[in-house]
């Protein structure tokens, strides 16, 4: 099971980041902390808010859409 951590940090990746520059347009765009500890502590506690993870995404370039499951067959 993949955790909230490894799954952002797997997304930042995937986006062709790096933390830093990921912290640094957090905080350009949304007046975030400019720490990458700060965002590295909050993965890890996986104290993360669901605003600041819709912030997250956009940075990256994602949108988070809610899907309806199938039903399970």
């Amino acid at each position: 099971m993949m955790t909230v951590r490894n799954e952002i940090k797997a997304q930042i990746v995937r986006a062709g980041y790096t933390m830093q520059e990921v912290v640094d347009r957090l905080h350009e765009e949304y007046d975030w902390s400019d720490s990458v500890s700060n965002l590295s502590a909050k993965l890890q506690r996986e104290s993360i808010r669901y605003k600041e993870v819709v912030e997250l995404a956009d940075v990256l370039g994602y949108d988070l859409i809610w899907q309806k499951r199938r039903d399970r067959v």
